[in-house]
């Protein structure tokens, strides 16, 4: 006759990826819910356009011979 002995693997490996879960879960959250969200007005990632950068040469030239 045989015997089958209780296999706990999936019980003791469960702690583990518990964190993991939780993380993706809470990413995908946040991604559903911009996507759905209306669009936003918020122009602070834009750089104004009256900014100027003084002192600064954009022509490529760093005078090295």
């Amino acid at each position: 006759m045989i015997q089958y002995q209780a296999d706990h693997t999936l019980l003791l490996a469960l702690p583990a990826f518990a964190p993991a879960l939780v993380v993706v879960g809470v990413v995908v959250y946040i991604a559903m819910r911009d996507r759905r969200g209306e669009p936003r007005n918020d122009d602070s990632r834009e750089p104004d356009d009256n900014t100027q950068d003084e002192g600064v040469d954009l022509s490529g030239e760093d005078g090295s011979p």
